[in-house]
């Protein structure tokens, strides 16, 4: 039963996708959760400027990707990694052609802003004074990009057989960061960027770069989109207001 809904409601996508897409129908886009606040404003700035709505989706990036794979009518993906982007692609759900990396971030550690410490060492001893008995944030470390990330830079610098057990893990980053801002769980990690956008919390670590893969946000048009603004706005992004508003959000645009 539930594969006949899942096909039924896969063909009514399709059904809709193969519609000529009509001038001012809104952009859709499928974003990684950690690009909301300064996607958010780049969206509102293309509004202003192409008199298009932009509608915006944001979740976990390969929560996103299956979405697309069974149908759903995005015109854009944003990812925050280049494997749920490889899945996507290899699922012949995105236009090959579209796809490039436009951003990088930083992963870092993040704590209450009212905590006593502001310093965070990458070594066991400093870990346990910090967490007490608590645990910490971060994404799920199987599907989540920043939750990969996290495991990857643990295992590098020898956290992770102690504390890859005390993981409070979400289905995307923006949840991970809300634990941390309410002050409900000691430390969480993040990306830059998310530590940014939340004046609750303060950055106490960064991790090195070499200790995980490089944190890229590849973007793409899907094969289903039939909306010509979409190409448009992926154009937008790389225009010197655009760019400004990544760079002050802690985002590093590649191109």
């Amino acid at each position: 039963m539930i594969t006949l809904l899942r096909m039924a409601l896969v063909m009514a996508a399709l059904a809709l996708a193969l519609l000529p897409a009509r001038a001012g129908d809104p952009i859709l886009i499928f974003a990684a959760a950690s690009l909301k606040t300064a996607l958010d404003e780049a969206a509102a700035l293309y509004e202003a400027r192409a008199g298009t709505p932009v509608r915006i989706s944001y979740a976990g990036s390969l929560s996103l990707a299956r979405q697309i794979e069974q149908g759903a009518p995005a015109d854009i993906f944003a990812s925050a990694d280049a494997g749920s982007m490889d899945y996507a692609q290899k699922a012949g759900a995105l236009r090959d052609d579209s796809r490039f990396n436009f951003l990088g971030n930083r992963l870092v550690v993040v704590t209450a802003r009212p905590s006593r410490f502001n310093t965070l060492e990458f070594a066991p001893e400093a870990w346990r004074a910090a967490l007490g008995q608590g645990r910490i944030a971060t994404g799920e470390v199987n599907s989540v990009p920043v939750g990969k990330y996290a495991k990857s830079a643990m295992v590098k610098l020898g956290l992770w057989e102690e504390f890859g057990t005390r993981l409070a893990m979400s289905d995307n980053v923006r949840a991970a960061l809300a634990f941390v801002a309410r002050n409900e769980l000691p430390l969480g990690i993040v990306y830059a960027s998310d530590a940014k956008a939340e004046p609750a919390v303060k950055v106490v670590a960064v991790f090195p770069e070499l200790a995980h893969a490089p944190i890229v946000y590849p973007f793409a048009l899907t094969r289903m989109s039939r909306n010509p603004e979409a190409a448009a706005f992926l154009a937008f992004l790389h225009s010197a207001s655009v760019r400004a508003i990544f760079e002050d959000a802690g985002f590093a645009v590649l191109q």
